[in-house]
């Protein structure tokens, strides 16, 4: 759905429709699918792969980060903002801004105190809802978008002429995106197994790194498969496939998801945790070969449906806009059975409409909304154990390693930014001369 009507069902998949919605305007939803379909597979199959031999050490990794070190991570995560925010770097960090102001809405994550709310407004006490802000900003905001282009006549039907030969890429694009496969396998990998990290970290990362190390930068987010291939494959390999190492190992679990694997052991009598590689090692490997499995599920039934997918742009506007509202705002209030997430929802899709009128990018604020609670929660917790004195960070030698990291990529960020638009304005000069 983030690929064929810009609408991401999780998230991780808010990335994804950065590149893949541009190569669907373009006629490429075939291709644009495929590939997400094989890249997701080789990320799950990475890291199933990585867990099957590797898990005990990643957990043992996964066990030194302290609140210290996530808060790092959570600023580190925050540095990729510069790389995908386009054109403008001061308009990315300016929509960064406004979603952390949006974090701070609800009760206070440490205190329980209400912020920018009062006791009536049940419906904001804990923040804004997460599905319902992210279905507004992307798929309410393009139905908008798409009906005042239908009343401005600038809409054009799309017929899908593309003739889908291969439900799989073709060797010769499987050599071009296989080093962005690996990369992100491996990022999804070690962010995945952090507890209370996730893929949706994971994911631009792996965007904002496949960008930095691209040759030609300037074509991410026109619509190109390395860009998909980059958010794509973290979807299976930092989901819930590395979620489970801190489950199995660690006892905590990643997500909601495997929440409920956690109760579903819970209730056979198994309890997560290191001891269950020595006396449950059996269910554990069934476990890993289950993920396998689902991967390989996963890859027939993409294959099978590939090229009826890709019909769904064909269809007339005038009927997909309003079915794309309806199950948007059906999503919004299944979330919590509310009708003021569906409000919510409405909202934040006017104000992603207007945002993308004048080239605002939507991807800082999902990104700030995913890192501003886990920033500000972990930022407090170290301050109280450090008992105010913040500059204590500088022993760990791994909240100093993303420190570093986040700073070499907002420099090298900016720096790349700047080169594209210099080029950019080049090439518009030289046509107007």
């Amino acid at each position: 759905s983030a690929i064929l009507i810009h609408a991401p069902g999780t998230p991780a998949a808010a990335a994804t429709l950065l590149d893949g919605y541009p190569m669907c305007k373009k006629g490429q939803a075939g291709k644009a699918l495929s590939v997400a379909m094989f890249a997701s597979f080789c990320g799950g199959v990475i890291g199933a792969l990585v867990m099957t031999f590797l898990s005990p050490l990643v957990a043992d990794m996964a066990m030194n980060f302290g609140p210290g070190e996530m808060f790092m991570l959570a600023v580190f995560g925050l540095s990729v903002i510069v790389a995908i925010s386009g054109k403008s770097v001061a308009k990315g960090l300016i929509s960064a801004f406004f979603g952390m102001l949006l974090c701070t809405v609800g009760l206070d994550p440490t205190n329980g105190i209400p912020r920018f709310i009062t006791t009536k407004q049940t419906g904001l006490l804990d923040g804004f809802q997460f599905i319902p802000t992210l279905i507004g900003l992307f798929a309410v905001s393009e139905v908008i978008a798409g009906v005042e282009r239908i009343i401005r006549g600038e809409e054009h039907e799309q017929k899908s002429n593309e003739k889908i030969t291969n439900v799989l890429p073709d060797w010769k694009t499987i050599k071009r995106i296989w080093p962005n496969i690996l990369s992100g396998g491996l990022i999804g990998t070690f962010i995945g197994a952090i507890p209370g990290a996730g893929g949706d970290i994971a994911v631009f990362v792996s965007y904002g790194a496949s960008k930095s190390a691209s040759k030609h930068p300037e074509l991410y987010g026109t619509g190109i498969m390395d860009g998909v291939v980059a958010s794509d494959e973290l979807n299976s390999s930092s989901g819930n496939d590395d979620q489970v190492v801190p489950l199995l190992s660690l006892g905590v679990p990643g997500d909601s998801v495997t929440a409920i694997l956690l109760g579903a052991f819970i209730m056979k009598g198994i309890t997560p945790g290191p001891m269950m590689y020595v006396t449950e090692l059996p269910t554990v490997y069934r476990v890993f070969a289950a993920l396998m499995l689902a991967n390989l599920c996963m890859l027939v039934v993409g294959c099978l449906g590939v090229r009826f997918f890709a019909k769904i742009v064909s269809v007339e506007k005038k009927m997909l806009y309003p079915i794309i509202l309806v199950i948007s705002l059906l999503g919004a209030f299944s979330i919590n059975k509310n009708a003021f997430d569906v409000g919510v929802c409405v909202a934040f899709g006017i104000i992603g409409w207007l945002m993308n009128k004048y080239e605002f990018p939507l991807s800082p604020i999902l990104l700030a909304l995913i890192l501003g609670p886990m920033c500000e929660k972990n930022f407090v917790r170290y301050m109280n154990i450090q008992r105010g004195n913040f500059f204590a960070i500088t022993t760990s030698p791994i909240a100093m390693v993303f420190a570093t990291v986040a700073i070499l990529v907002i420099v090298y960020s900016v720096y790349n930014q700047s080169k594209i638009n210099k080029r950019a304005a080049a090439n518009a000069a030289q046509e107007k001369a």
